[in-house]
């Protein structure tokens, strides 16, 4: 746990590093807020889009050759794309470097499975906590240094993440122990790294596979909240690097705050899925409130608030785990992370037109939450599916590996 926890800090940081300053560097190639909005939704689906279908390939190499070899190329494709944005000319360069990176990197599924070939099911969902706490740790760090450096200028924080991935890759591959046994290694088959028929195996995970719903609406809701964060808090509170920087190391803080510490006696007293449930109404909540948000430190308020929203994707992570033997971890969360990255290219087709449409606004007008309440839409439906399969899953009686 220590060498993989201290891959993803420094993973993170480095992606972190980026978040308060790529919607800067593509406004310098454009003439509007409107106009700034549409382009940064185009970056932004570039990734998830070759995410999407590289994630499921490399999760099955994963479970072929594994997971360190995987990540050191998820690391290098980090590095690419870094170097490469900050050394972009246009908007095209911007497009084509965000394609590389998604192709060549899936780190957060291969890092959760090298967790799950570590840990036995029943402390998996503390140790998916641990490792969340990690990613917030990196986002920390990572934002407020983006911020910092984004101030002196835009293109700083690019070389500095691409030199953190580079030391990703030489920690990876001096350090880092292989954590996949021979006898649980799976033959790399073609017709199984189809991310469609990776997300249709899911569905057929035993008594999980109905939460493939709720992980799909909650994650687009967290997509399109990420996607959109820096912009909307530019246009409604005229928030720079610096300031979008400290608001998403708040996020961070929480983060570290609830999986690194709270999550594991949150466990020991209630089930993973009332979790999901209280993480689900919290989660929906707090995006009403970011919505209606009237002043920059309202944001910060609502964070802290949102406790149990952060214990969500632990909890539904590891009941999808457990139900996935110890051959397939690789695949079952590479067809999560290819979910997720279906999801990250549908956000920006939500959550760019909504800014776009309100990007004239004045500072301060309640309707420039409109992606924030599209996201509590999207979260009270997750909600409703999860409360609906709990139930029927209690009526039918769970199964001994749902339980655990």
């Amino acid at each position: 746990m220590p060498f993989i926890m201290l891959t993803v800090l420094i993973d993170m940081a480095a992606i972190g590093l980026i978040v308060p300053v790529l919607p800067s560097i593509v406004g310098s190639f454009t003439h509007s807020q409107t106009d700034q909005a549409w382009w940064y939704g185009a970056v932004s689906t570039a990734f998830g889009f070759a995410n999407f279908f590289g994630s499921p390939v490399l999760g099955a190499l994963s479970d072929k050759y594994g997971r360190r070899p995987v990540l050191l190329l998820g690391f290098c494709g980090l590095a690419v794309t870094f170097f490469a944005t900050a050394l972009a000319t246009a908007i095209w360069m911007l497009i084509v470097a965000r394609l590389v990176g998604g192709l060549m990197q899936a780190n957060a599924a291969v890092c959760n499975a090298y967790v799950a070939d570590i840990t036995p099911p029943e402390l998996r969902a503390k140790r998916f906590g641990m490792l969340g706490a990690m990613f917030g740790v990196g986002f920390i760090v990572g934002p407020v240094v983006g911020g910092l450096l984004g101030a002196i200028d835009l293109r700083l924080p690019f070389f500095v993440a691409g030199s953190l991935s580079l030391l990703n890759l030489l920690y990876g591959y001096f350090v880092l122990p292989e954590s996949l046994t021979h006898d649980n290694r799976r033959e790399f088959h073609w017709r199984n790294t189809s991310p469609f028929a990776s997300l249709a195996q899911l569905t057929k995970l035993g008594e999980v596979g109905p939460l493939v719903a709720v992980v799909a609406f909650s994650v687009l809701a967290q997509y399109i909240l990420f996607s959109s964060w820096v912009l909307y808090t530019t246009f409604k509170f005229g928030w720079g690097p610096l300031q979008n920087g400290w608001s998403l190391a708040a996020v961070g803080v929480v983060s570290v705050i609830v999986q690194g510490f709270l999550l594991g006696p949150l466990l020991k007293r209630f089930t993973a899925q009332k979790l999901v449930v209280w993480g689900l109404i919290s989660a929906t909540l707090a995006n009403l409130m970011y919505g209606v948000a009237t002043h920059g430190w309202m944001m910060y308020a609502v964070i802290f608030v949102n406790v149990l929203g952060f214990t969500t994707g632990a909890s539904i992570q590891s009941l999808i785990s457990s139900a996935a033997d110890a051959s397939t971890q690789g695949r079952t969360l590479g067809a999560v992370a290819s979910l997720g990255s279906l999801m990250a290219v549908v956000a920006p087709m939500f959550g760019a037109p909504l800014l776009g449409i309100v990007s004239h606004l004045p500072k301060g007008d309640w309707r420039i939450g409109a992606p924030f309440y599209f996201c509590a839409v999207l979260q009270a439906v997750s909600l409703y599916l999860a409360v609906r399969h709990f139930r029927r899953q209690h009526r039918d009686g769970p199964s001994d590996g749902v339980s655990a």
